[in-house]
């Protein structure tokens, strides 16, 4: 288990790993995914739902950075 979980990866694996990833952060932890578009927000949000509570934390050109505590 780890402090941190980043992943730099696209979208649809990303919403696959949802509970893999999250289950590998400590609780306090912070789970960080980079490299999705924008308009891919409300998916992963919804797929990370069951496990934690993933917001936007950054946009820049049409890309975003999300993050949750668990």
């Amino acid at each position: 288990m780890y402090d941190v979980v980043l992943a730099n990866i696209l979208a649809t694996p990303l919403k696959v790993l949802a509970p893999l990833l999250c289950a590998h952060v400590v609780p306090g932890g912070d789970l960080v995914l980079a490299g999705i578009l924008e308009r891919q927000a409300d998916e992963l949000i919804e797929a990370y739902a069951p496990h934690c509570r993933l917001a936007v934390a950054d946009r820049e050109d049409g890309w975003i950075l999300m993050t949750a505590s668990i």
